[in-house]
């Protein structure tokens, strides 16, 4: 029998179904990540209520405000997106990041003076420009303050492929991207706290003050995903939220 004919079948979308271990695997993990709760929304208004003062809050790539932004209860708030996905929304700074960070420095916007409590990052989600939006955050960010970070536990390799656009993988259209490696060598870093919320496909959070997870040495050089996968949960410091809520009380 041909391989691909034992392989492959068709659902009555017209869509194939393939029957192999990993397209199984993959499609279980996608299912009991979806399930889980709280969701990214609840963690960021969870930080911004340890604070005792009106607080600060950015976000890095909006995307639908209605997703996360405008449930964000926060004093004063800023939304950061180039509009590439979602042309009909408001945002505050209609811009990539890269753009954001260089006016503010220069203090063409806001003031170069200002600092966030809490600053979430969910936009380009590789590796590289997720550890450049870090590096700019932990320049704005209140020495009490908070980076958090979205997509950084994905559960198979195929939810962290580097194309978005591949959707014929087993993962279909759910993508993490690479933001997994930025923030695993964030958690290299003998100067930051972190840890990574296993719920929402992974809440990493980052702090130069809050004791919420020590920095760990690099032992995944390469940033191989089975040899992050094998040792994810020290790899990224995965706790539940009710961990958080005891180590931040």
């Amino acid at each position: 029998m041909n391989i691909f004919k034992k392989l492959k079948t068709y659902n009555k979308h017209g869509r194939r179904v393939v029957n192999d271990p990993f397209h199984k695997n993959t499609l279980e993990l996608t299912k009991s990540e979806l399930k889980k709760s709280p969701k990214r929304t609840e963690v960021i208004n969870f930080l911004l209520t340890r604070f005792n003062r009106e607080t600060c809050y950015l976000e890095i790539g909006v995307r639908n405000p209605a997703d996360n932004y405008n449930h964000i209860n926060a004093g004063k708030k800023f939304s950061v997106d180039p509009g590439v996905e979602f042309k009909e929304r408001s945002i505050d700074f209609k811009m990539t990041s890269d753009s954001f960070f260089e006016k503010l420095n220069k203090n063409e916007i806001l003031s170069k003076d200002i600092k966030f409590d809490v600053i979430f990052i969910d936009g380009l989600h590789l590796a590289e420009q997720v550890e450049l939006d870090i590096k700019n955050s932990l320049d704005f960010i209140k020495d009490d303050g908070f980076i958090v970070l979205h997509d950084c536990n994905p559960p198979t390799e195929w939810h962290a492929r580097e194309d978005y656009e591949y959707r014929n993988s087993p993962a279909s259209g759910y993508w993490n991207g690479t933001t997994w490696k930025a923030f695993l060598k964030s958690r290299f870093n003998p100067k930051l706290y972190s840890c990574c919320i296993d719920t929402d496909w992974g809440v990493g959070i980052l702090s130069k003050k809050h004791p919420i997870g020590n920095s760990i040495e690099n032992t995944n050089t390469f940033f191989e995903f089975k040899v992050f996968d094998k040792n994810r949960k020290e790899s990224l410091n995965l706790i539940n939220f009710d961990e958080l809520k005891k180590i931040l009380a």
